[in-house]
């Protein structure tokens, strides 16, 4: 028993020497939140640099290829330039997490080779095969970071073939299990509207308050459609809830940086008041429904854009995408394209917008005569 003990000790100082940390926090907020980045620094904002190259006049006949090079021959700018983000956001999510994994030089360079073996085989489950894959990469290559006089080899090589190893054992079946999960969620939305509205909608602005990234869980169970519209509808009537419900205490600072930022500012408040967090979970679960079933609000983007509801606009980018040029997502969903007509944009704007801001006030006002919300509880410290 002594021994067990000694060698328990000496493997928790071991990790504790080279930064491994079997958390929740280091494994499922960071690294979902950090593979969140990765996506955005790739695959969403191909989507949009996509959508500027194909629909916005002069920039969309922008071609340079002063070289003359034949890969290059009559490429557009823009369109090429989403082709290149496109390509490498297995690798750039598998950085990213890493980074936030607090991984080692070595160890979260030699993540993009696993991270792009492991989006490939995971196929339209890709993001969440990334997931796992490169954080048992990260947890491996740490093992060995700077424990041997030849490290530069000796790192590289063991998280890459290790990683590259589990993302042939375990990216299939993920990317399999995670496009059946989100097949499920959205064909349920479809049958059932309006419950299915309220809970996606209700669960979505949650977790996006939460300290867990909704874009990634979005990106990885593939949410377009109504699904998908109902995502972005509750993640609006967070961030732009709060941002108006806040705005006494905290201005046009708050206003902004919730509206266009994050509602996860208020997770400190949210502690110390639960409470305050009703105006904007019952508004979602007004939204959520309405969206599906009134509207037909659907999100046929980048899936990770129904995770990201008002932040830099992505989500109302996303449905404005898929209008006109859906993603891969969408179009095996039996998404195409269409014209909008102006009850497709009233509906944008009322469910992302003006619906939140005023139901959430409404409600605002309700709590704070009930004495549920107080003076100060929706305060932000911004400075």
């Amino acid at each position: 028993m002594a021994n067990n003990n000694t060698e328990l000790k000496g493997w928790a100082k071991y990790c504790k020497e080279q930064n491994i940390e079997f958390s929740t926090k280091r494994i499922f907020i960071d690294g979902l939140g950090g593979m969140a980045h990765g996506l955005f620094a790739s695959l969403l904002i191909g989507c949009i640099i996509n959508t500027i190259g194909m629909y916005v006049p002069l920039l969309k006949d922008i071609v340079v290829n002063p070289w003359g090079s034949e890969a290059l021959a009559g490429a557009n700018l823009l369109i090429a330039s989403k082709t290149a983000a496109y390509a490498v956001q297995g690798a750039a999510m598998a950085a990213a997490i890493a980074y936030s994994m607090k991984a080692p030089p070595f160890v979260m360079y030699s993540t993009l080779a696993v991270g792009f073996a492991a989006n490939a085989l995971g196929a339209q489950g890709g993001p969440l095969a990334v997931f796992f894959v490169v954080v048992i990469a990260v947890f491996a290559g740490k093992l060995v970071s700077k424990r041997t006089p030849i490290d530069i080899i000796i790192t590289p090589f063991v998280t890459i073939v290790i990683g590259v190893l589990f993302a042939f054992l375990i990216a299939p079946p993920i990317g399999k299990g995670a496009v059946l999960l989100g097949d499920l969620v959205m064909k349920a939305t479809a049958l059932q509207p309006f419950w299915m509205g309220i809970l996606v909608s209700a669960l979505m602005g949650i977790i996006l308050t939460l300290p867990i990234s909704s874009a990634a869980i979005c990106a990885g169970l593939g949410l377009v459609g109504l699904a998908g519209g109902a995502c972005v509808a509750g993640c609006s009537a967070h961030m732009v809830g709060f941002a108006v419900a806040s705005y006494r205490e905290n201005g046009v600072q708050g206003l902004l940086s919730q509206g266009l930022g994050t509602s996860m500012l208020q997770m400190g408040n949210i502690v110390r008041n639960p409470r305050i967090w009703l105006p904007a979970i019952l508004t979602s679960a007004i939204t959520g429904p309405l969206a599906t079933c009134v509207f037909r609000l659907q999100m046929n983007g980048a899936p990770i854009n129904s995770g990201m509801g008002t932040c830099g606009l992505c989500g109302q980018i996303g449905v404005i995408t898929g209008w006109f040029s859906p993603s891969e997502e969408a179009i095996a969903n039996g998404a195409s394209a269409i014209t909008p007509a102006a009850m497709d944009w009233i509906g944008l704007v009322l469910i992302c917008f003006v619906l939140p801001a005023v139901l959430t006030w409404l409600f605002g006002l309700l709590f704070r005569k009930l004495g549920w919300i107080r003076e100060g509880d929706l305060k932000l410290q911004l400075k």
